[in-house]
């Protein structure tokens, strides 16, 4: 019995040997001792070379220890070859520019009643009708009252009550301005001013508190003056760098709903908006007041000057009528003609033969003569075909009218020739962009720089977010980015008349200015 037992001991501490052998040791660096004396030589010989290199090298180090430490320096050296520190800092978020203009007021949540089971309070089930009506009625907010017709005082929101409106302000505003000057001019020049146009930090400020749906340049040239107007019938006027109001933003409100669409008359010079409480204003800051310019019983979309002093206005409304206000007679004296059943978007005058104006009606775009308007049944004597959706605007080129540039929601902008108001016009180019802004913002327009008779600006809800300005040949001049200061789709854009600087309004209330005089 004895023997078995030690040959199976004995091959158990075999067996036990062979695990302790597989078991892998910490790694090290070999040398083979097998080397020929010439490899030993040529080793200490580089290992001399290489003492004063080597950091961290000291007298006694096993040639282990010496590769290690180079392995570290060569380690480090990689490191600092990647600029970790410059990637980091480049990386790190950039604080938000400072919010200036009108400060967001905070508002209390609202508390909603508690929620009870209609078991525990002994009620039958109610009915769906029953359900809607409770639900609707809790959620649908109490509409705006409409301003009293006739002349409103011209009150400052932001500014303390029965405070008299800065001088400097009345002064810029009716400053004589110089005569517009419009043209073609080389491209090439025109390029290279649009590339000088920028923006920083105090070009951007908040000048209404929601969505901006017209704005405008004062026709001044001496400073920037800027109004906007927002969905809820506020309006706000900007001038950068001055020291009333809010960073030199000053706060009304006309109007009971969105301020549609906006535009400075000559000297004397006032703002005439119109907004879809039915209601066309003039502000006169001489006087203090909103005048009244023309009310109606349906919205207003947009108007026009009819003449060269501004005395008349062609205003469309938004259930197919077109109305003539003359504003040199004390009572409002207006002529009303129906265009269609549609709604009209879009009103403009011809620049030089200011008796053809085109219209927006739905998708379809007509030239019509106010010579020959009738009550009803009035016949358009041009057509601008092409269109298979709703065209939210059309315009006329600023100095000759030969060019008509509609934009509508087919995503295609088109350039109608004009220069013969007979019969149907020609598309001269149709410019593929995007036009799906959604319900939460204002719909993209492209218009005409005043400046320049054959190039047009509009904005764009591609990312990044940007402007872009064309020439009617469909070609793109130039596009604004600016990963800083421009962050949002300027649904609302607009040239200065006179000066090179771009306007931009966007749906939380900001206006953004691109110029190259700050």
């Amino acid at each position: 019995m004895d023997g078995p037992v030690r040959r199976t001991s004995r091959r158990i501490r075999e067996k036990q040997n062979q695990e302790k052998n597989q078991i892998l040791s910490p790694k090290c660096l070999t040398f083979n001792s097998e080397k020929n004396d010439n490899e030993e030589e040529d080793i200490e010989e580089a290992e001399v070379n290489n003492k004063e290199s080597l950091p961290g090298y000291r007298e006694g180090l096993s040639k282990y220890e010496l590769e290690r430490l180079e392995n570290i320096r060569q380690n480090q050296a990689f490191l600092n070859s990647l600029n970790l520190p410059e990637i980091s800092e480049a990386l790190r978020p950039k604080p938000k520019p400072t919010q200036k203009g009108l400060k967001r007021v905070k508002t209390e949540p609202e508390i909603l009643p508690v929620r009870k089971s209609l078991r525990l309070q002994n009620k039958g089930p109610q009915t769906t009708l029953t359900l809607d009506t409770t639900s609707y009625a809790a959620r649908e907010p109490e509409e705006k009252p409409k301003k009293a017709p006739g002349t409103i005082p011209l009150d400052p929101i932001n500014m303390d009550q029965h405070v008299r409106l800065p001088e400097d302000l009345v002064k810029l505003w009716n400053e004589v301005p110089l005569k517009k000057v419009t043209g073609t001019s080389d491209l090439i020049s025109y390029q290279q001013m649009l590339q000088k146009l920028s923006i920083n930090d105090s070009c951007v400020v908040k000048v209404v508190k929601d969505r901006i749906c017209s704005a405008a340049f004062h026709p001044t040239s001496s400073n920037l003056l800027m109004a906007a107007g927002d969905k809820s019938g506020h309006l706000g006027l900007w001038k950068p760098d001055a020291s009333w109001g809010n960073d030199g933003v000053i706060y009304f409100e006309p109007h009971s709903r969105a301020i549609t669409s906006m535009a400075f008359s000559s000297h004397p010079c006032n703002l005439i908006t119109v907004s879809y409480d039915g209601s066309a204003r003039s502000m006169d800051l001489e006087k203090a007041v909103f005048d009244e310019v023309y009310r109606s019983s349906s919205g207003l979309k947009s108007f026009d000057f009819l003449s060269t002093d501004c005395s008349t206005l062609l205003l469309c409304e938004w259930n197919g009528d077109v109305a003539v206000v003359d504003r040199r007679t004390e009572k409002i004296n207006a002529s009303l003609y129906t265009m269609a059943a549609n709604p009209l978007r879009c009103v403009h005058v011809h620049p030089v033969q200011q008796h053809y104006f085109v219209v927006a009606e739905g998708r379809f775009v007509n030239t019509y003569d106010l010579r020959h308007l009738k009550r009803t049944n009035n016949l358009a004597v041009g057509e601008l075909n092409g269109h298979s959706r709703s065209v939210s605007s059309a315009f006329f080129s600023p100095l000759t009218g030969n060019r008509v540039l509609t934009t509508c929601m087919d995503n295609t902008i088109r350039v109608f020739d004009t220069s013969l108001i007979n019969g149907r016009s020609p598309v001269l180019k149709s410019i593929t962009h995007n036009m799906q802004t959604g319900r939460w913002l204002s719909k993209l327009s492209a218009v005409w720089d005043p400046k320049q008779q054959d190039c047009f600006v509009i904005g764009s809800v591609d990312r990044p977010r940007r402007i872009q300005v064309y020439h009617e040949s469909g070609r793109c001049l130039h596009t604004f980015r600016n990963m800083d200061h421009l962050t949002t789709v300027c649904s609302i854009t607009a040239f200065h008349p006179s000066r090179n600087t771009l306007l931009g309004g966007n749906s939380s209330g900001r206006l953004h200015i691109f110029t190259d005089r700050f």
